[in-house]
């Protein structure tokens, strides 16, 4: 082909694709999702499944679930995906929402030094924070306003303690806060044999255990809910709504679902699907 055929053949293409519809070049969406969610490996797994069925992208920003859903209130996402039943019931209240779904649940899990200096072994997480408390141990708080520190926060108090933060006489433990998401966390646990609270989907597919295990477990308090939530468009009309609405559909279906139970790292299945369809 001459040059003037390679240049006519360019200008060609170039006027095919802007005579798509906006649709077929705009096929994806920006999904706001907790770290966990990232950072087990779901998504990698998730996302393919959904994108064959649909041929939708999902563009994931994985942050902690506090600003997550602060990106919703901002309409910077058009679906949410998190773990903090309470901050998303009062985000749907407030409008910036269309009505939650639950989706799957694990557990989270306290995991320390195999030793557990501070002695807190056992099923009760908040006799564990108390020995904790009153302990030398440290302890590594994501302190992000995520689903996980959200979680933890409400087992300090369940513990009599309203911020663990301060120092008070009698309480001499480490109480050091990162900042960070779920893998930053147990990374600085791992270095530093320090106690870590974590979502089990996370510490299963976490490779860098140091001397960590799991120390306190099996207490119906740390049950972890997730839920999607579509971005209100009566506040935010530039998001789109029908694509979102599209994967909230599909990761409540059987199809869905059965994905999200597929997952396993290491023979142990990470979440497990309990799906409500507003």
């Amino acid at each position: 082909m001459n040059r003037i055929g390679r240049r006519a053949l360019a200008l060609l293409c170039a006027t095919a694709a802007l005579a798509l519809p906006a649709a077929a070049q705009d096929r994806f969406i920006v999904m706001a999702s907790t770290t966990s969610t990232e950072q087990s490996g779901l998504f990698p797994h998730l996302l393919p499944a959904f994108k064959k069925a649909s041929g939708i992208d999902v563009r994931v920003v994985a942050v902690g679930t506090g600003q997550a859903l602060d990106m919703g209130r901002r309409g910077d996402a058009d679906v949410l995906f998190v773990h903090d039943t309470a901050a998303e019931e009062k985000f749907v209240a407030e409008g910036f929402g269309l009505p939650r779904r639950g989706v799957m649940y694990n557990d989270f899990v306290l995991v320390g030094p195999a030793a557990d200096p501070a002695g807190v072994k056992g099923q009760d997480i908040v006799a564990a924070l108390g020995k904790l408390a009153a302990s030398r141990a440290a302890f590594v708080s994501r302190a992000d306003k995520s689903g996980t520190h959200a979680a933890e926060m409400r087992y300090w108090k369940m513990a009599g303690i309203d911020d663990p933060a301060v120092k008070v006489p009698g309480r001499a433990f480490d109480y050091r806060a990162c900042g960070c998401g779920m893998g930053p966390a147990l990374n600085i646990g791992s270095s530093t044999d320090g106690y870590v609270l974590t979502d089990r989907g996370t510490w299963l597919s976490f490779k860098n255990r140091g001397n960590l295990k799991v120390l306190v477990e099996g207490d119906k308090r740390l049950f972890n809910q997730y839920g999607v939530i579509v971005v209100n468009p009566a506040r935010h009309p530039q998001t789109k709504t029908a694509l979102a609405q599209a994967f909230s559909d599909w990761i409540v279906s059987s199809d869905g679902q059965a994905s999200i139970a597929a997952y396993k790292v290491g023979g142990e299945q990470l979440f497990f699907p309990n799906a409500t369809k507003n």
